[in-house]
């Protein structure tokens, strides 16, 4: 293989991981911000989101839930879906990433002096993705809670390896 055939698939690589990484980190601020329309686009049309037992299938049901009274009364009250660094993996025009994630609830009002945030909910989080005209998105993702279980323990592992479900 020559010098810049291997430098031009590389710099794509490193692209399409920031690319993925980006799409990731943009969950937080779009069901953080009600943004329905931004948090079902990360998604692919058939995409898939499954969270404790609640699966959502294709961007209508993602934009559902954003738009939910549970996920209102959630941004409504304050709260911070922070999703920490991926670890990405790129095979052609499919990918796999792993990270964890926090929602962070707001405790309190301005006027308490306890007020604050408290952990929420801490989860394993396992993404495939595909490349489509619009760019890399979302067509399947698992999240489990991080509480002693092993299928989050198991998300976790194939993910690190770059392993679909």
């Amino acid at each position: 293989m020559s010098e810049l055939r291997e430098l031009s698939e590389r710099v794509r690589r490193l692209e399409d991981e920031r690319e993925i990484a980006r799409l990731i980190a943009s969950y937080g601020p779009a069901v953080d911000a009600a943004d329905a329309d931004a948090a079902a686009g990360l998604w692919t049309t058939d995409g898939s989101y499954d969270v404790e037992g609640w699966s959502m299938s294709g961007r209508a049901a993602i934009h559902d839930m954003v738009n939910s009274s549970s996920h209102r009364g959630l941004v409504d009250a304050g709260c911070c879906h922070f999703l920490g660094p991926a670890v990405v993996t790129v095979d052609g025009d499919t990918a796999v990433a792993v990270c964890e994630s926090l929602v962070l609830v707001r405790t309190g009002t301005d006027s308490d002096t306890d007020s604050g945030y408290r952990v929420w909910r801490a989860a394993a989080n396992h993404f495939e993705l595909v490349r489509t005209p619009e760019g890399w998105r979302i067509s399947r993702r698992t999240t489990r809670l991080l509480d002693g279980n092993e299928t989050a323990h198991r998300l976790l592992r194939r993910g690190v390896a770059g392993e679909p479900l």
